[in-house]
């Protein structure tokens, strides 16, 4: 009888305890995971692009120019490197007085210019910087002016070499826009003309011209996200 009274009065407080530690159970914090880490987009300068540019040239021959381009780039890295081609037309004229002939006037003018250049540049995400080199072709008419002989005038194509610089943001998946510095380096060209004694003279023109252009481009190969 007595055993039973002791198991009874067990089974009682046990009862009485249970909901509290239930309770106490209840109460503990649960644990959740962190939610996931979503990584920004990189641009990727990579892929085949065409473009527009306009802006002026200027130094001993000064006016506008208009022209597009198309090229192609491979991002490594933050290392860009591309190739590209560019075609534009010009209206680049100047005049100065013969630094060999003093009674002379040289006169030239640029109708057209063409530029192929390797690229090398860093990105860092939609912003890159760049330089850029190589050849250049321009198409040209020189003249002499002679207050003894009158007007002499040649036309010709000239071969030189280019460099230049720039920084281009990218503002949507497939959208650019830049402006870009380069230096022309064009070999001097020679215009002859008979004198009044019937000599035959050649006189040099200054040809080497700077460029400062707004640019506009597309990419055709979309923006890859990397994490």
């Amino acid at each position: 009888m007595k055993n039973l009274l002791l198991v009874t009065c067990s089974i009682v407080a046990l009862g009485a305890v249970a909901p509290a530690f239930g309770a106490d159970l209840a109460a503990q914090p649960v644990y959740k995971a962190p939610p996931p880490q979503v990584a920004a987009a990189i641009y990727d300068w990579s892929g085949l692009y065409i473009g527009i540019n306009g802006g002026w040239g200027f130094s001993d021959a000064t006016g506008g120019t208009l022209g597009g381009h198309i090229g192609y780039r491979q991002q490594m890295g933050q290392a860009v490197f591309g190739i590209e081609g560019q075609g534009n037309w010009a209206d680049f004229s100047g005049s100065n007085v013969s630094t060999t002939f003093a009674l002379n006037t040289n006169r030239s003018t640029t109708d057209a210019f063409g530029l192929i250049t390797g690229l090398i540049g860093y990105t860092s995400n939609n912003v890159l910087l760049y330089a850029k080199g190589g050849a250049a072709v321009t198409s040209n008419t020189h003249q002499v002016t002679s207050t003894l002989t009158g007007l002499a005038s040649t036309d010709n194509t000239r071969l030189g070499a280019a460099v230049g610089a720039g920084v281009e943001v990218g503002f949507a998946p497939n959208w650019s826009v830049g402006v870009e510095y380069d230096h022309l380096f064009m070999p001097d060209a020679n215009v002859s003309f008979t004198t009044a004694a019937g000599v035959v003279a050649t006189d040099r023109i200054r040809q080497d011209f700077d460029l400062l252009t707004l640019r506009l481009n597309y990419k055709f190969s979309p923006p890859v996200l990397k994490y």
